[in-house]
This record gives C-alpha cells, sequence and structure tokens, in this order.
C-alpha cells in the first residue's frame, strides 16, 4: 500500500468520525481492509453530498456531470496515484483508498452510476406523487450504497444484494421521516402525495406542522413500511461472510430502526423536535451487538410483503 493510499484511507476515517458516527462505531466491528474500505465509500458518498450542496446551484448539473467522469477514472486501469484533477470536493488520497478499495474487494460501477442518477433526481423533482417514484429514490440514494457495501462485507448468495438495498431503502426511509421538516424548508416534500391525500392530508398540513389524528395515522403506516424493509434486510445477514460484519449491520439496522421509536416516543411530531437515538441507548445497542447479536434485527420467518399504498387506505 503506497503512502498515498495509506492517507486517504487515513482521511476517509476521520471524514466518517466526524460526520456519520453511527456508522462509524458500527464500522468499528469491521477489521483491517475491510473497515477501511467502509470509510473509503463513506467519504466518496459524504464528498458526493458536498457536490449537491457546496457551490453555485445552477452549476449542479454540470458538478454530477464530472463525477461520472470521476467514476469512470476509478474504474479504469491507470495506477491509484493518478486521481485527476483537483477540481473536485475529494482529496487525491482519498480517491487513490477508493480506488485501492474497489480493486481488492471487485466492488462493482454500476452502483456508483445509480447513485448519481439518485442526485439528479434531487435536481429534478420536489415531490413524489406515488410511493413508486420514491421508492427508486431510495434505492438510488441509499440501496446502491449496500451494493457498493456488500463485496466489503464478503457474502455467500445473491439474496444478500437484495437485502443489502432493502437496508438503503429503510435508512433512507427513516431519514425522510426524521428530517420532514428540514426537508419542506429547502422546498422539498418526500413523502407520497397519493398516500397523504388518502389520509386527508396535503402538503399545506405539512407547512402547519399541526400533529393530529390524520398525520399520525399517515406516519405510523409509513413507519411500518420502513420497518417491513429491516425486516427484509435482516434475512439476508445470514449470507455475509467476513468476521464481524453480521454484527455491524446488525448495528447499523439498530441504530437507524430506533429513530423509528423515537419518532413515536414523542408522539409523532416530527417538526418541533428531530428525532434521535440518545447515545446511552447507542452504547447499549453497541453492547448487544458484540454479546448478544441474536436480539438485533431479529429474521423474520417469511419476507414481509412491502405494500405500495398503506394498508388503513382501503378501509
Amino acid at each position: 500500500m503506497t503512502a498515498l493510499v495509506k492517507e486517504g484511507y487515513r482521511r476517509a476515517q476521520g471524514l466518517t468520525r466526524v460526520h456519520a458516527r453511527s456508522f462509524y462505531v458500527a464500522s468499528l466491528l469491521l477489521f483491517g481492509a475491510r473497515r477501511r474500505a467502509a470509510f473509503a465509500l463513506y467519504a466518496f458518498c459524504r464528498r458526493l453530498d458536498d457536490v449537491v450542496d457546496v457551490g453555485p446551484t445552477d452549476a449542479v448539473a454540470e458538478r454530477l456531470a464530472r463525477a461520472r467522469a470521476l467514476v469512470a477514472h476509478l474504474f479504469d486501469a491507470s495506477p491509484a496515484e493518478d486521481t485527476g484533477g483537483q477540481d473536485y470536493p475529494w482529496h487525491p488520497a482519498e480517491l487513490a483508498a477508493l480506488k485501492d478499495a474497489i480493486r481488492r474487494f471487485a466492488i462493482p460501477r454500476a452502483p456508483f452510476l445509480d447513485l448519481l442518477s439518485g442526485m439528479e433526481m434531487d435536481l429534478r423533482l420536489k415531490a413524489y406523487p406515488r410511493f413508486a417514484e420514491l421508492d427508486r429514490y431510495c434505492y438510488c440514494v441509499a440501496g446502491t450504497v449496500g451494493l457498493m457495501l456488500c463485496p466489503v462485507l464478503g457474502y455467500s448468495d445473491e439474496r444478500a444484494l437484495t437485502a443489502a438495498a432493502d437496508l438503503g431503502r429503510a435508512m433512507q426511509l427513516t431519514n425522510i421521516l426524521r428530517d420532514v421538516k428540514e426537508d419542506l424548508a429547502r422546498g422539498r416534500v418526500y413523502l407520497p402525495a397519493d398516500e397523504l391525500s388518502a389520509f386527508g392530508l396535503g402538503e399545506e398540513d405539512l407547512q402547519r406542522a399541526q400533529v393530529d389524528d390524520r398525520m399520525r395515522a399517515f406516519l405510523r403506516c409509513q413507519i411500518a413500511r420502513a420497518r417491513a424493509f429491516y425486516a427484509r434486510a435482516a434475512r439476508g445477514i445470514p449470507f455475509l461472510q467476513g468476521f464481524g460484519t453480521r454484527r455491524m449491520v446488525k448495528l447499523m439496522g439498530a441504530l437507524y430502526g430506533g429513530i423509528l421509536c423515537a419518532i413515536e416516543a414523542q408522539g409523532y411530531d416530527v417538526f418541533s423536535a428531530r428525532a434521535h437515538v440518545p447515545f446511552s441507548a447507542k452504547l447499549r445497542l453497541a453492547i448487544r451487538a458484540l454479546f448478544r447479536p441474536q436480539t438485533l434485527l431479529p429474521a423474520p420467518a417469511a419476507e414481509p410483503a412491502v405494500p405500495l399504498l398503506p394498508s388503513e387506505t382501503s378501509t
């Protein structure tokens, strides 16, 4: 491993520790090259967020196009040290580390391109009429990360890939429910419009930030859907092979799933306070992941269905 690649892995670890504390803690259950690769992948995704969020908004499409060119470079045959220009938010050492991880674990190109497609969806869409469109978005911006991580974690069956994408979907749906207020402030509504309407709600109700019976019933259904995705993801965990990888995925699912519990605990009020898992609860989950991993993210006997519309709308 060259000095540049080593520096890149160090920088990626530092970036993860600062910006993704839950992922950082869960990744500590991995070892050696697997842990380093997990940090390198997170750093790439974090910098890609900067491509969208930092700089003139009218140039985002151009910056994403350049990011696509960068992805092509990551998968070409040039040495890891040759990381292209300096006009990206990525440091050359971070790109060298990512290229090393891609080669070491044979991470495929397709999830990187789909992730960029998800970022481009945010340029075109400010709202989602149906869950089918939102599901595509959740896959692109989060399910793809699960697909990137799968080769790093090691797996024995292709069903692990489907489960990894479902875990990403579950986590993104959780983020959407937690961040309703913040997204509204940015002019975005990620909650399916037809499902809001089925409960007698609209964007104006979200803007009023009033938590009434309609809102609580709607959010209960959205939480149930997210949990169905977590349960589907749990069925893929036995196919992971790397040492510590099952514990890592269980802990990540439990940490993010805990946000749903926090939303319930605050009476489904996603407007007054941002739901989060307290540090003490995170510590307890980490201890369980070490000593009683079977109690975290247990797999259901049968794969749960994920309806396109909440069941309440048919009653």
